[in-house]
C-alpha cells in the first residue's frame, strides 16, 4: 500500500503523514466492487474550529491540549444562544437579534483532531486573502443589490432556498445542517448536503464538457493514488459562497483516514477576487444518521416577509433595513 504526500504548507505535510500511520495501523482501505476506495456512507463535519484563525490566536497555528480545552468553554459559552443577552446580541449577529435558541445549533462543540486554530492552512496566517480591486468591486455591486431588494433575485440564493451556507463547494463547516451523505457507482460520485438537501452529480471523468454556468458549479473527479479529486469550474457570478467570480475553480481531496473519516482537503483560486489561491482541511465524520429532508423550498414565508418588510420601511421613509432615507445601511452578506 502506498500513501501519497503532498501539500503546500508542513500543516499539509504533516496532514499525509497522520493519514499514512492512521492506515497502517488500520488496515486495507475497505473498496468498492469496481475496485475504488469505498467512501460510502453518511457523515458529519461540524466542529468548533472556525474557517479563519480569530485575532486572538492569531499567533498560535496549533493549541495545546490545555488551550484547546479553555478555548473551548469560551467558544461554547460565548455561542450559547440561551445564555445571549437581547441588548448584547450574540455571535454573527447585530445587537437585539435572537434567532433560534441553543436547541437548533449544530456548530460542534470541540476543535478539530490535530487542534488547529483554523481550518485554513495557507496563507500560513490562516486567513483567507483579502479580496482583490475585482473582488471588492463586485462585493460591493452585490452588497448594494441585497441592500435595494427590489425583487426575490435581490436577495441571496440562501434567502430564497436555491443553495445553502455550508454545501459549498467547497464544504465548510457552518451553525447547523453539516451532514452529507456520499453515494459512488464506476463513474460517478454523488454528494448530498443536509442544507437545502443539494446533490453534487460528480463525473468521473477527465475534462468538463459543458460552459453551462452553475449555481454550485460543473465537477468532475477522477482518482489520483486512493484520493478522490473532484475539480469544479463554471460558477454562476452573480452569486455563490463568498463572492466568486465565473473563473473560480475549487479542488477537492477526499482521502481515506481509517473506517470512521475522511480527510476533506480543499483549494479555491479566483484571479477575480483573491490575487492567491487558499486551501482548508477538515475531517468528515462518520455519522449513524441519515441526512434528514431540508424543508426549505423557494417562495417561503421568510422570503415574503423579508421583502415586505422592506416595502414597508420604504413606504414609512426609510431606507429598506431602517436606516435614515439618505444613509447606506449596513445589510450582512455573509453566508456562514
Amino acid at each position: 500500500m502506498t500513501c501519497n504526500i503532498t501539500g503546500k504548507t508542513l500543516a499539509a505535510l504533516t496532514g499525509s503523514l497522520l493519514s499514512c500511520l492512521a492506515l497502517a495501523q488500520s488496515g486495507e482501505i475497505p473498496r468498492t466492487e469496481y475496485g475504488h476506495p469505498d467512501l460510502q456512507g453518511t457523515y458529519t463535519f461540524r466542529t468548533l474550529t472556525p474557517l479563519n484563525r480569530p485575532a486572538e490566536l492569531e499567533h498560535l497555528e496549533v493549541l495545546t491540549a490545555e488551550q484547546a480545552a479553555e478555548w473551548e468553554a469560551y467558544e461554547n459559552r460565548r455561542q450559547n444562544r440561551d445564555l445571549i443577552i437581547d441588548s448584547v446580541g450574540g455571535a454573527g449577529y447585530p445587537p437585539g437579534v435572537i434567532s433560534y435558541n441553543e436547541f437548533w445549533y449544530e456548530r460542534g462543540s470541540e476543535t478539530i483532531y490535530d487542534r488547529r486554530t483554523s481550518l485554513i492552512y495557507d496563507p500560513p496566517n490562516g486567513r483567507m486573502p483579502p479580496l482583490n480591486e475585482a473582488g471588492r468591486e463586485r462585493r460591493a455591486a452585490y452588497q448594494e443589490m441585497i441592500f435595494n431588494s427590489a425583487g426575490p433575485e435581490g436577495r441571496t440564493t440562501v434567502d430564497r432556498c436555491i443553495t445553502g451556507f455550508v454545501g459549498g463547494p467547497p464544504m465548510i463547516p457552518g451553525s447547523y445542517n453539516n451532514n452529507m451523505q456520499i453515494v459512488q457507482t464506476e463513474d460517478t460520485v454523488m454528494i448530498l448536503n443536509e442544507m437545502v438537501h443539494s446533490a453534487r452529480m460528480i463525473r468521473l471523468d477527465s475534462e468538463h464538457h459543458t460552459r453551462q454556468l452553475k449555481w454550485e458549479g460543473d465537477s468532475i473527479g477522477y482518482w489520483d493514488g486512493d484520493d478522490l479529486v473532484v475539480h469544479t469550474q463554471h460558477f454562476y457570478h452573480h452569486y455563490n459562497l463568498r463572492g466568486m467570480s465565473d473563473l473560480a475553480q475549487v479542488e477537492e481531496r477526499f482521502r481515506y483516514i481509517d473506517e470512521n473519516t475522511i480527510e476533506y482537503d480543499f483549494t479555491v483560486s479566483d484571479p477575480q477576487s483573491w490575487d492567491v489561491s487558499w486551501s482548508a482541511k477538515l475531517p468528515l465524520r462518520r455519522s449513524p444518521d441519515p441526512v434528514f429532508e431540508y424543508a426549505c423550498h423557494e417562495g417561503n414565508h421568510g422570503l415574503h416577509g423579508i421583502l415586505a418588510g422592506w416595502r414597508r420601511y420604504e413606504v414609512m421613509g426609510f431606507n429598506g433595513d431602517g436606516s435614515p432615507r439618505g444613509t447606506q445601511g449596513e445589510v450582512d452578506t455573509a453566508e456562514n
